[in-house]
């Protein structure tokens, strides 16, 4: 008995090996691959992706053309509240000539409303309900804050909470 145990193991591991060695020896072109130059990181083209505004319109973002600064939040997290007023004014200081947006994590429509309208915030917010967007860019705390130039890389990536002036510098030396 102890023989056909072991045979049925042995032939088992053969099958399984045989398998993978088929498999992982697949010519490259018939691999899914992802392409080398979508990320999060720095240097990267940005992912392309579509949101709900506060008011319930779909924006799209990553479209090149403009400077864009997503900066990713939530109203319950201490350094996020901390920018947002200077967040705010640089917003409003650059809405001509920079694509700004506030990208909500995870919470309501009213919830993220009602924090705005409170603090007389006007800079455009976007609701990532799900935390789909923030996964693309691999987003791990907040506040995140990411500058996409106008061809769409992604030239800049911070953690923590930044400040107007800091804004200015980094879009200056682009």
């Amino acid at each position: 008995m102890g023989r056909k145990l072991f045979a049925v193991i042995v032939g088992i591991t053969l099958v399984v090996a045989g398998f993978l060695y088929v498999k992982n020896s697949e010519p490259e072109a018939q691999k899914p691959q992802a392409s080398p130059d979508i990320g999060a990181r720095v240097g990267k083209n940005s992912p392309v992706f579509t949101l709900a505004s506060l008011a319930g319109d779909k924006v799209t973002v990553g479209q090149p053309g403009k400077i864009t600064v997503l900066n990713f939040w939530a109203t319950w997290c201490p350094p996020c509240q901390e920018e947002m007023p200077e967040l705010d004014l640089f917003a409003k200081k650059n809405q001509q000539k920079i694509n700004f947006y506030a990208i909500n994590l995870q919470e309501s429509n009213g919830k993220v409303s009602e924090f705005m309208n409170k603090s007389k915030y006007t800079m455009p917010v976007l609701l990532d309900k799900d935390g789909i967007v923030a996964k693309q860019f691999q987003v791990a705390a907040i506040p995140t804050t990411i500058i996409i130039d106008k061809t769409g890389i992604i030239k800049h990536r911070q953690s923590g909470a930044m400040t107007m002036n800091e804004l200015d510098g980094i879009i200056n030396s682009m």
